[in-house]
């Protein structure tokens, strides 16, 4: 009796999961329900989600009071521990790895004395490097006073990308090298060509491109890395809703982006070397109600996808089939 509920239960996630608009479609992801194995570790609005593919580990920004800020997981699912010093209200998290070591990088939008950085931390919590006036919200005339940033990516020569910001005065996006001083810097807020309204995740190619999610012009813009140049943007897949965050699958075949308001994944086909031309949307995998998915990461070795929601309060991996 008790294996009958079991599989009913098994069959009503399979069907809320994993139910879709075209009929014969190929699955290209499926749900972990066996990710985390202690789910009550989740005690605030989990923000978002990083991977640390190299040593296995998952790290999530949540927010609330008197909750841990950062929660840090194996790949398989287990707690292992949390930190909260010197973080206020995280929005973005990256992990990077280099020959020497690994550390986490935080956008932080509280108001606070903590708040409008990116800060560096090391695996286990120690501030290493404020970029940003701690709780001094900044102009868009100086590079490194954020208002609001969203999103950080770092390459592995060190190179650092920053989209600022989630609703403040700025609306850019910001190249630093690795020692922080400004390579270059683009956007004004409005929705012309190379403007943005709530830029909100940024990631980079194997070819050479910077891909923001502008948010409030439901829109993805693509740059030159190097030089910032504009190359293009897409739009057609978001008349619904905006795309709240940027991440390529581990093959760099396809983007990966929530949109949070229909509570989609929209898997796109990345193009390849030359045009961005138009996004064609290849699969999407559709969330539970309210489950409001803000940011994702990819696994890059395994492919798996993590989901930061702050409706359901949780982190969820998909795993590819």
């Amino acid at each position: 009796e008790f294996d009958y509920y079991v599989f009913i239960l098994y069959f009503q996630v399979l069907k809320a999961e994993y139910f879709s608009p075209w009929r014969g479609e190929q699955q290209m992801y499926k749900l972990d329900i066996g990710w985390p194995k202690t789910p009550e570790h989740f005690t605030g609005q989990t923000f978002c989600v990083a991977v640390d593919s190299l040593h296995g580990l998952v790290y999530v920004g949540q927010r609330g009071d008197n909750v841990p800020k950062v929660l840090v997981f194996s790949e398989e699912g287990y707690f292992l521990h949390a930190w909260n010093d010197t973080v206020e209200m995280p929005h973005g998290i990256f992990v990077w790895n280099t020959a020497i070591g690994s550390s986490v990088w935080i956008t932080d939008v509280g108001t606070g004395k903590y708040g409008h950085t990116v800060k560096q931390y090391s695996p286990l919590g120690k501030l290493l490097q404020v970029l940003g006036t701690p709780g001094n919200a900044g102009s868009s005339l100086i590079p490194l006073q954020f208002d609001q940033p969203a999103e950080i990516f770092v390459e592995e020569t060190g190179e650092i990308y920053v989209v600022d910001g989630d609703g403040g005065m700025n609306n850019r996006l910001l190249k630093l090298s690795d020692d922080y001083k400004e390579i270059w810097l683009t956007g004004t807020n409005g929705s012309g060509i190379g403007q943005f309204k709530i830029p909100h995740s940024v990631t980079v190619d194997a070819f050479g491109r910077v891909w923001v999610a502008d948010r409030g012009n439901k829109r993805i813009q693509v740059f030159d890395k190097a030089t910032g140049e504009w190359l293009g943007s897409w739009s057609g897949c978001f008349s619904e809703d905006g795309p709240y965050s940027v991440r390529f699958s581990a093959d760099y075949k396809y983007l990966i982006v929530a949109q949070l308001n229909i509570n989609r994944l929209a898997i796109l086909a990345a193009p390849p070397v030359g045009s961005i031309g138009d996004c064609v949307m290849v699969h999407s995998v559709q969330l539970a109600d309210e489950t409001k998915p803000h940011l994702v990461d990819v696994d890059m070795r395994s492919g798996a996808i993590y989901v930061a929601e702050i409706g359901a309060q949780q982190v969820q991996k998909y795993v590819p089939l």
